[in-house]
């Protein structure tokens, strides 16, 4: 794909996003829609679309309807399916790019590697895979489910068949006729694992903790509901908007956990529907409330473990040698290939521990174990650095991309100030980042993610919520459609300074 953006490394721009998913997609729209314009988007990769670019496994697909997992400013009335996959998700933001004009700012293959914020100069210095670079401002879109976490396991490295995570599928590997271990039941599990089972000798699936899982009620669109979509454009955002409110009423039980047995209920319903096996079934059903760790969403996942060629071992695995993998029994499972549905690392944002800020710490040493950001988006002591899916700013019942337009309005509404009053240098006191991490806390207070009774990627290893915005989607958009200079430090644009 040709980048029209010069890779020259002498290159400056006023901003500089990194990452090319739906988060830096967002922020580079709702910028130029500010007129600010001279922004370059950097990317790791040879093509757009983070997460949707890498997750390119079986089965893949959103679990959150595409009606509301899609931006608010691109309907598509061409979804062909409530839940759309993953093809047909990286279609849609691959179009959104070229519609917006978005192409010819790119620069692919050009992955960060460090930020240096220079003082002087009052910009950031940005070493690349493409040499050096400086922009006044940087947006960090590279999300928070980015690199895969794989587990230490003893004896992994002689294991000697094919072996991989599900976020880097090896699309050359053949699984029919082979005995494969699942390590992990998370929610790319859930969906590559009906995916595959159909055509594998055996599925081995390790399962650590049970997840609730409730149906997912999938199914194809029709063309006339498309058409209808197509030429009405109010009847979509009239169901984005149902979507929306049916989801939002779902966080009133997860901030009130008394409010679950119903849901519960029903959950446990399904699973009887679904597995015939009692031993099995108890080993699915979860001790704690639904929505303490991420729901999981299937209308197959639970049927496809009661198969004849799927065995769930909730032992702990003990080693791995060249042909399988032993459990903490002893017991020994021969496979012909592992794969990991084991997350990502989520005790810190891809690239913060590169992000060297005004005293010369890292973003990640500043944070020692417990990220807060100011509306989970700008820290202090990093100046016009701006955190897209940063610390609180994920959710558990509703789509990410409404908090990736509310976060891209706070920032265009920063740098747009910055711009207007000659200021060079913005980010926030440390009061307000101190007063909306005390508000994350109250809100999170007695909520099914820190009450519910289990232990979560939500949680550091203090039992703070560092992850979920435990508030509503609303009022969070409120609190960032404008930018509110009281609640920054900012400095005036220093004198030009000589070139080096």
């Amino acid at each position: 794909m040709e980048t029209l953006v010069t890779d020259n490394p002498a290159v400056h721009h006023h901003i500089a996003i990194i990452g090319t998913g739906f988060g830096g997609v967002a922020a580079a729209i709702r910028l130029d829609r500010a007129g600010l314009n001279d922004f370059v988007l950097l990317e790791r990769a040879d093509e757009v679309g983070g997460v949707w670019r890498d997750n390119g496994y079986p089965g893949a697909a959103v679990d959150v309807q595409c009606q509301l997992y899609s931006y608010s400013f691109a309907p598509n009335a061409e979804w062909g399916r409530v839940y759309a996959t993953q093809p047909e998700i990286l279609g849609y933001l691959r179009d959104v790019t070229q519609r917006f004009g978005l192409r010819g700012r790119m620069v692919l293959n050009c992955g960060v590697e460090r930020l240096d914020w220079d003082s002087v100069r009052q910009c950031w210095r940005l070493r690349t895979a493409r040499g050096e670079r400086t922009a006044d401002h940087v947006v960090i879109a590279t999300g928070a489910l980015a690199d895969p976490a794989i587990p230490s396991l003893i004896g992994l490295g002689r294991f000697a068949g094919a072996s991989f995570h599900s976020a880097r599928w090896d699309h050359n590997f053949d699984p029919a006729g082979k005995r494969i271990a699942v390590i992990g039941t998370g929610a790319s599990a859930v969906q590559f694992i009906p995916a595959i089972q159909p055509e594998v000798a055996h599925l081995a699936v390790f399962q650590r903790t049970p997840a609730w899982v409730i149906p997912r009620h999938d199914r194809k669109i029709s063309s006339t509901r498309q058409f209808l979509m197509r030429v009405l454009p109010a009847l979509q955002r009239l169901e984005r908007l149902r979507l929306y409110l049916v989801r939002e009423r779902i966080l009133l039980a997860f901030r009130r956990p008394t409010m679950l047995g119903r849901a519960e209920r029903s959950a446990r319903r399904y699973l009887e529907t679904q597995v015939n096996d009692g031993s099995l079934r108890t080993k699915l059903l979860p001790d704690y409330r639904l929505g303490c760790k991420r729901v999981l969403v299937s209308d197959d996942y639970l049927a496809t473990l009661d198969q004849p060629n799927v065995t769930l071992i909730t032992d702990g695995i003990r080693e791995i040698d060249e042909d399988g993998v032993i459990d903490v029994t002893g017991t020994h499972h021969p496979v012909d290939a592992i794969i990991f549905g084991t997350g990502f690392r989520t005790s810190r944002l891809p690239l913060t521990d590169q992000i060297y800020g005004r005293d010369g710490r890292s973003m990640t040493e500043v944070w020692d174990g417990n990220p807060t950001a100011y509306l989970g988006t700008t820290v202090s002591g990093f100046p016009n650095c701006y955190l897209v899916h940063g610390p609180n700013i994920g959710v558990g019942h509703t789509s990410m991309i409404y908090m990736y337009e509310s976060q891209a309005n706070y920032i265009a509404g920063a740098i747009s100030y910055a711009r207007n009053h000659s200021i060079g240098t913005v980010e926030p006191t440390p009061a307000a980042q101190s007063a909306f991490t005390a508000e994350v806390d109250r809100l999170s207070e007695g909520t099914v993610w820190t009450s519910g009774g289990c232990t979560s990627w939500y949680l550091n290893e203090n039992g703070r919520n560092i992850n979920i915005w435990p508030g509503s989607t609303l009022g969070y958009r409120r609190r960032t459609m404008r930018f509110d200079a009281s609640q920054h430090v900012l400095h005036r644009t220093n004198a030009p300074v000589p070139a080096l």
